[in-house]
């Protein structure tokens, strides 16, 4: 058994979004497209409390089938690691409830198995997690409010990188930054085994004022199939039809 090719878009922000589509309802479509969104509220290190913006990741990562964390810029390397493999054990624990009950005729899951059959069954999903081929989109909001937090966010994806390389399954990354005021999103990264390259692509970035996260994330979509959404509308082909499992 085998999950297929994990899909994850990674969001990355402080903030909320305040111009265009809802992202709650974006990520709930990228979810039913088999693309998993996790989100990272970054807050500042000398900040208290979870500022009100940032109740929105919650939500968007419910809607993503995802894993959300609020975490300061100190701890953000360790939290994005964090997220991205617990979103793949939950992806994998998905599907291989999907097998149990199919193989058992009735809705049972890894926690209702009695505890020698759950062992065995929680060793095949590490495995598989260590195995499983995995995309990861990393969406960075790039708003006035992160500019400062941007160094932080560059080590942490470096160290993402690292730490998912030393997986035996195949890694694809790729980054893109908004707002862009002509693209909603920017290419920083094209899809690549490894993140090395990331140092110094940030000091190109002109931070903005407005958070358009929903659009950013449907944009994002797309960067999946790797074809402009024009052009694709364009040969009336389904934007989607690549991104399932």
């Amino acid at each position: 058994m085998k999950p297929g090719r994990l899909k994850q878009i990674l969001l990355l922000t402080d903030g909320c979004s305040n111009h265009g589509e809802d992202p709650v309802v974006v990520a709930a479509l990228a979810r039913n497209q088999g693309i998993t969104v996790n989100v990272i509220g970054v807050l500042d290190d000398r900040q208290s409390g979870k500022p009100q913006g940032l109740e929105e990741v919650e939500s968007i990562a419910e809607a993503g089938g995802g894993v959300s964390q609020i975490v300061y810029q100190k701890s953000l390397s360790q939290t994005v690691q964090m997220v991205t493999r617990q979103a793949m054990t939950q992806t994998i624990q998905g599907v291989v409830n999907k097998e149990l009950q199919e193989i058992l005729g009735k809705k049972q899951t890894i926690e209702e198995l009695p505890p020698e059959q759950r062992g065995e069954v929680v060793e095949v999903v590490d495995e598989l997690g260590e195995s499983c081929d995995l995309e990861v989109l990393v969406l960075v909001d790039t708003s006035a409010s992160m500019h400062h937090k941007l160094p932080t966010v560059k080590d942490a994806l470096f160290d993402l990188s690292l730490s998912l390389n030393a997986r035996s399954g195949s890694n694809q990354f790729s980054v893109y930054a908004f707002p862009d005021p002509k693209k909603t999103i920017t290419k920083m990264v094209g899809w690549t085994p490894e993140l090395g390259e990331i140092h110094g692509i940030f000091s190109k970035l002109n931070s903005g004022g407005y958070t358009p996260t929903g659009p950013a994330l449907k944009e994002a979509l797309y960067a999946f199939a790797g074809k402009p959404l024009d052009e694709r509308l364009r040969n009336e082909e389904d934007p989607y039809e690549e991104t399932g499992f």
